[in-house]
């Protein structure tokens, strides 16, 4: 089998489309899967899909649980044709680099914004997607100017050095109070041993964020975090980047697609059985909502098979005309993400307002909230598209 016609360095669509897919299932919570659920108790597909539209409560992940890191990765797989394209426009490596802290800045305050809407005061918060990614990515900028030799030895330190704080890090004792950071007693996932390192709201990041969050004006004063999500989670989200950043120096290199292709899904296997493995045998649990190191591994690796099977279906391939729906979200990924913050219960409610509940009631009041969603889903979906049509597309 002859391979085909080499890509042109260029916009990939693949990339636009896998980034609307993470942005379509971070929509998708709209339409309610659990809610369904629970009325069906009985239903092995409604209970499937619920999980996957929930994170897992602490160890382990479903397919919710690789929305963040998708996002995260994806920065980093554009960032090599970002790069490109503005030394084609002929822009100085000073103006390139004021631009990339400037958008960090942006990235960070805009998730604070987001985070604060519906409070009295601002909520300064660092554990959301865009304020990981803004704290990050000047670092990952500054990597993209490095040979990739030096990007591989970053991520390798990062994920180090990230396991060996935590593992240093002093464990709880057996008869800690668990109640007084959020967690019940007897909560099921509480972790012992070696891997207690890594429990909910008593680790290194939970503690820094007691010391760190109260430095800022708030409500109340932080005690914990309810869901376990912490600020320090950014510097593994850093090494998720990195792979992304590595992956897109494949996808622009002068090798064939079907090498590019080879280095997804090789690297892609060895992520996810890394992580796996690394969780098993005890060292390094996989937990999202602390990013551990095996986690990153994990979820880089699923990324990275996901990037693949975008890459052959639509750019290897050539089929492109089933991904458009994807394609209008993921060209305006800012958009499409405040818009989901900022539209989505308004628009739930005027539907509401002036169709009456009675259209979302056909299959009976068990499936009316999955029907109200997606009709929600489908306006912001329209907004979008009208958006695309007339290029329309938030740049930070």
């Amino acid at each position: 089998m002859t391979d085909p016609k080499p890509v042109l360095p260029g916009r990939l669509m693949s990339i636009d489309a896998y980034r609307g897919l993470v942005l379509a299932l971070m929509m998708g919570e709209a339409l309610h899967f659990c809610a369904v659920a629970a009325a069906r108790p009985a239903s092995a597909v409604w209970g499937f899909l619920c999980f996957h539209q929930s994170h897992v409560e602490w160890v382990g992940g479903s397919l919710h649980d690789l929305i963040q890191p998708g996002f995260s990765f994806l920065v980093g797989v554009a960032l090599p044709f970002s790069l490109a394209a503005r030394r084609a426009r002929g822009q100085k490596p000073g103006q390139m680099r004021a631009h990339a802290f400037r958008r960090a800045v942006i990235l960070v305050v805009l998730g604070i914004f987001l985070r604060s809407l519906g409070r009295p005061q601002t909520y300064f918060t660092f554990e959301d997607t865009l304020t990981q990614i803004g704290l990050g990515y000047g670092f990952l900028y500054l990597l993209g100017l490095r040979p990739r030799r030096d990007q591989w030895i970053a991520f390798g330190v990062i994920l180090l050095v990230f396991w060996a704080a935590f593992a240093l890090y002093p464990a709880p004792p057996v008869n800690f109070e668990w109640e007084s950071v959020g967690v019940p007693n007897d909560w099921p996932h509480l972790m012992t041993g070696f891997a207690a390192h890594w429990n909910k709201n008593e680790n290194l990041s939970a503690a820094f964020d007691r010391w760190f969050l109260n430095l800022f004006p708030r409500e109340e004063p932080f005690v914990f975090n309810g869901g376990g999500y912490q600020t320090l989670s950014f510097v593994p989200t850093l090494a998720t980047m990195i792979l992304g950043l590595l992956a897109g120096g494949i996808l622009r290199s002068p090798r064939t697609p079907w090498e590019r292709l080879r280095w997804l899904v090789v690297a892609g296997v060895a992520g996810i059985a890394s992580g796996w493995l690394i969780g098993a045998v005890g060292l390094c649990p996989v937990v999202k909502r602390i990013w551990t190191p095996s986690f990153t591994l994990w979820s880089g690796g699923w990324c990275l098979m996901f990037l693949a099977g975008f890459y052959f279906i639509v750019d290897v391939r050539g089929r492109r005309r089933w991904a458009f729906p994807l394609v209008v979200l993921g060209m305006n990924s800012i958009a499409a993400y405040c818009a989901d913050w900022l539209w989505k219960d308004f628009i739930s409610d005027a539907l509401v307002r002036h169709l009456g509940n009675g259209p979302f009631l056909v299959f009976g009041p068990p499936y009316e909230p999955l029907l109200l969603g997606a009709a929600t889903l489908l306006v912001l979906w329209l907004v979008l598209f009208w958006m695309y049509r007339r290029r329309i597309f938030l740049r930070i």
